[in-house]
């Protein structure tokens, strides 16, 4: 069994890590930049070590972490997502230093990262993709001719993307020839790698992606699905499980194909596999090799901790569980509470959070590393809390999703709390009707009233007078 973990990440999924380290008596190792020096992870952790003054180097250097694991006596690494987490060179720097990274090994991550790599090997193993080219694309005159073959509108991708980015729609020839070379240097900037693909794009169709654990004696299941088809700009904000559009045939289909793509390339721990459903066709869109966002959900309907899995399945242990005895009960949705002014075209809004009260109650659930006095920084990602709520209905957790927005008090900064209150009450989202084009094709819920209820006054008028008394 694994004895003492660094955790190479921050913010809320550092401290969701602490957590399972501490139920499973293992030591925790948090790292730090210096703008996260009060940050919650960092009071949280059996240890915690400044990896320097810039926002971000210390938290993207492989070589740099390894040896900290190693100077502080770990055994482990755990990566969380974002940063690191699918970087094939700090797994295999892991593997190289004698410690356990957890996660799938070097060459899986740099075979399913690369998503030409990955739509090969999924057709080999019989799982469907998207029309569209089997090699990364020459140059602009290949990208037309196959276009032209396959139709409009197409993807072009960037083959080592992931996160909403490298990627753009083409209606038409023209549209293609002015996004070719923006996307290649979009991918040059942010990836480090000008190969971009093609495909086919699936218009409106359903965001579907199913959860995968392996353990290292080749034993694969699935944990069920999750509806991420609310989004925006291809950056997911309220995620579901099970999806409430799913039949029981297809969500067993889906579900068996995901299994069938991770024993395809041999992989080992936790894994989520992304799918395009357009009707009942369903199309292979990529495998994430990290522990998603939304774990939660799947969490709250099936009972299994995924985050503890990981650690077990990296002792190289079994799988705890088999397939006939993973089930699921109920429905559970999270919402990013990103830290955004949705009115004001998602605009950033970090800064003091002058008074923060977490909303509770039976199935109501937050992962955050939040607190009031927290200065939220500008230099990551802008998610502050995720808020996930469980009911046995599709009408209850969508009620108790809206019961659980009203209760959180948020204060000194914008968040997307209040437009997620306008997804709820739309029909289409309440009879669970909906695909990747509902916020897109729903402008007018960004048209909501900024008047505060008359408690967030009043908490707002003492935060203010707290802090002139303080001055």
């Amino acid at each position: 069994m694994l004895k003492k973990i660094l955790i190479a990440n921050r913010g809320e999924i550092a401290v969701r890590i602490i957590r399972a380290c501490a139920e499973l008596n293992i030591r925790s190792v948090a790292i730090y930049t210096e703008p996260d020096r009060y940050g919650l992870h960092v009071k949280r952790a059996d240890e915690s070590y400044s990896v320097g003054d810039d926002p971000l180097t210390g938290y993207l250097d492989p070589l740099g972490i390894v040896n900290l694991a190693l100077q502080t006596g770990c055994d482990a690494i755990h990566p969380g997502y974002g940063f690191l987490s699918e970087n094939a060179e700090f797994a295999r720097i892991c593997e190289q230093k004698g410690i356990t990274f957890i996660g799938p090994s070097a060459d899986v991550i740099h075979r399913m990262g690369d998503k030409t790599q990955a739509r090969n090997a999924m057709r080999a193993a019989g799982v469907p993709v998207t029309p569209g080219s089997e090699d990364n694309l020459k140059d602009l005159d290949e990208a037309v001719e196959l276009a032209n073959q396959i139709g409009y509108p197409v993807m072009v991708k960037a083959t080592s993307g992931g996160g909403g980015r490298g990627i753009r729609r083409c209606d038409s020839e023209q549209e293609l020839k002015q996004q070719f070379p923006r996307v290649i240097s979009e991918a040059t900037k942010a990836f480090g790698s000008a190969e971009v693909f093609l495909e086919k794009c699936i218009v409106n169709p359903r965001h579907i992606e199913v959860q995968i654990l392996a353990d290292g004696e080749g034993n694969v299941i699935h944990l069920f699905e999750r509806d991420c088809s609310i989004q925006r700009r291809n950056q997911k904000l309220i995620e579901i499980a099970p999806s409430p559009q799913l039949t029981e045939s297809l969500r067993n289909y889906m579900g068996s194909l995901a299994v069938k793509a991770a024993q395809a390339v041999a992989y080992k721990n936790a894994g989520t596999v992304e799918f395009l459903l357009s009707g009942d066709d369903v199309y292979f869109m990529e495998m994430n090799t990290r522990v998603q966002v939304e774990h939660t959900i799947t969490e709250q309907i099936t009972g299994v901790d995924i985050v503890k899995e990981q650690i077990l399945i990296a002792s190289d242990q079994t799988l705890s569980y088999r397939q006939q005895d993973i089930s699921y009960r109920g429905y559970a949705l999270q919402f990013r509470v990103n830290a955004e002014d949705p009115k004001n075209e998602f605009l950033p809004s970090f800064g003091r959070i002058s008074h923060y009260y977490a909303p509770g109650g039976p199935g109501v659930r937050v992962d955050t590393a939040i607190y009031t006095g927290y200065e939220i920084p500008p230099y990551y990602d802008s998610m502050c809390l995720k808020l996930i709520v469980w009911a046995l209905t599709w009408e209850d957790a969508v009620s108790r999703g809206q019961r659980a927005l009203d209760d959180m008090r948020l204060h000194g900064i914008k968040t997307t709390a209040a437009y997620y209150k306008q997804i709820l009450q739309h029909p289409d989202f309440q009879q669970g009707n909906f695909n990747t084009s509902f916020v897109p094709d729903n402008m007018q819920l960004l048209q909501y009233s900024d008047k505060r209820h008359p408690s967030e006054l009043a908490l707002a008028i003492a935060a203010a007078i707290a802090a002139y008394s303080a001055a």
